[in-house]
């Protein structure tokens, strides 16, 4: 079995279409969405509508809580306080009683995906550094778990009496005796300085993580987003990927 692995879509139309091009040609089995379809961007219900149609699984990420008004925006930026509100005039019932019926957290084949954190999968916390990626070990039962939220791609070890092992999202094939947490990085906001749409594949049977970069029309997508009145900071910020 190959699956594809997709996240922090954030309503960039233009990044999914390419990333979707790519994987079709990877003959994957299934595709999984952990969560941030929207937001940000300016085609939610697009992007709603291709995930829909290719993914089995797919979860609900903190943009989509706050849509559904389960999350407040408090703690939100400037930024992102004015997208979630665009989003949240563009969307449907439809498409929001659609969004309502995603998972918060699923397991497969002994392997757990989230958006965030298996900790708290309601709580959106970051997954960045080792310390923050230790008691996530404690929270799933099997070898890998994979996640996304902070749109950078990112490998964790748990290593016998130490500190999770930190390494930048690379290819890689884990061994029967080791752990890990995988963040596959964003399709639509990548924030590793590299602006190119990111994913990860999975081949179960021959026991292969691969990390892919697909570039796609940026500029296309910054003006529809200059159009849609969207804050430039996010607009300007897909050009440089952070």
């Amino acid at each position: 079995m190959k699956v594809a692995l997709i996240s922090d879509i954030h309503g960039n139309l233009e990044a999914l279409s390419a990333i979707l091009r790519e994987i079709e040609q990877l003959q994957v089995d299934d595709i999984f969405c952990l969560g941030d379809v929207i937001g940000y961007g300016c085609d939610p219900g697009a992007c709603l509508d291709l995930v829909d149609k290719y993914a089995s699984v797919k979860l609900m990420g903190n943009h989509e809580f706050a849509v559904l008004k389960r999350l407040s925006t408090d703690s939100y930026t400037p930024a992102a306080k004015v997208s979630t509100e665009w989003t949240k005039q563009q969307l449907t019932d439809r498409e929001l009683t659609m969004i309502a019926e995603y998972q918060m957290l699923h397991e497969f084949e002994g392997i757990t995906l989230v958006h965030s954190s298996p900790v708290a999968p309601d709580k959106w916390q970051y997954i960045l550094s080792a310390d923050q990626a230790e008691p996530a070990f404690d929270h799933f039962s099997g070898n890998i778990c994979f996640y996304g939220h902070t749109h950078m791609p990112m490998i964790f070890r748990e290593m016998p009496d130490s500190s999770p092992r930190q390494q930048t999202g690379h290819d890689f094939d884990p061994a029967d005796d080791t752990r890990y947490l995988v963040n596959i990085g964003s399709v639509g906001q990548p924030r590793d300085n590299d602006p190119r749409a990111c994913f990860v594949s999975y081949d179960l049977e021959n026991s292969e993580i691969k990390f892919h970069r697909v570039e796609y029309d940026i500029t296309k997508t910054q003006g529809k987003m200059t159009n849609a009145e969207l804050p430039d900071v996010l607009v300007q910020r897909l050009a440089v990927g952070r």
